[in-house]
């Protein structure tokens, strides 16, 4: 596996790169369709922050952009634990993203029926690989303090690990809301581009073992699973002893 590490001294200075780096991308991608899975949690919301400080006002076009995201609770759009809610207020709000361009997933609906749902509409959206799976362009990706990503936990069973759809229903979270509706390990696999956003307190031992070869965090099976990964962090290298 390939991992490009990029580490920043705050968790500022990590959002405002991952936000200069995104929207870099844009503008190359204007001629087509730009697919981007967006993640949930207190590093994400510091992104989103982070690229509408330098995209509200200027002449940058999100038209050709689709959101969707890597996971979502099952919970109301309205709900404060809503990974779409913080996305619209924070995000796709403040940079007048248009309803046509903006696939949430329904959390309100019975698991089971928004995971049809979310698996119909990306086909209607996204290019395919060779198994079937959309071809996002990029997939924003958080870590847990149990090295969980999306709503990929550990222990999870084979339902989960090795799902060959797109989205799933995940029963397995160690934090509620307990029941979620994530990104499959093979979607995020099949991605051109997988970023990692790795931030806080309590998440240095995981971080450090899932760069391990012989690691099992579900962030270890995301790095083994893809040829690159980018991961950016505030998690400095520990230093050697003695």
């Amino acid at each position: 596996m390939d991992v490009d590490v990029s580490r920043f001294a705050s968790a500022l200075e990590l959002a405002q790169a991952v936000a200069n780096d995104w929207l870099s991308l844009l503008p190359g991608s204007a001629g087509s369709a730009h697919l981007v899975a967006l993640s949930g949690g207190r590093i994400a919301s510091a992104c989103f922050d982070a690229v509408t400080e330098r995209a509200v006002g200027s002449d940058m076009s999100f038209r050709h952009v689709h959101f969707f995201w890597s996971d979502e609770r099952c919970v109301p759009p309205e709900h404060r634990d809503s990974n779409f809610g913080a996305a619209q207020k924070e995000l796709l709000g403040p940079l007048g993203i248009e309803q046509d361009q903006i696939h949430r997933i329904r959390g309100e609906w019975k698991p089971d029926l928004a995971v049809t749902e979310a698996n119909a509409e990306i086909g209607l959206i996204a290019p395919t690989n060779s198994a079937g799976l959309p071809v996002l362009d990029l997939v924003f990706l958080g870590m847990g303090e149990d090295g969980h990503v999306a709503s990929l936990f550990p222990n999870a069973p084979a339902s989960v690990t090795e799902c060959e759809l797109t989205y799933l229903v995940a029963r397995s979270s160690s934090k509620p809301p307990p029941i979620r509706v994530s990104l499959s390990y093979a979607a995020i696999a099949a991605a051109r581009q997988v970023w990692v956003l790795v931030s806080g307190r309590g998440k240095e031992a995981v971080f450090r073992q899932s760069l391990t070869p012989n690691a099992t965090t579900p962030l270890a099976r995301i790095l083994r699973s893809r040829r690159r990964t980018r991961i950016f962090t505030d998690i400095q290298e520990e230093k050697a002893k003695g």
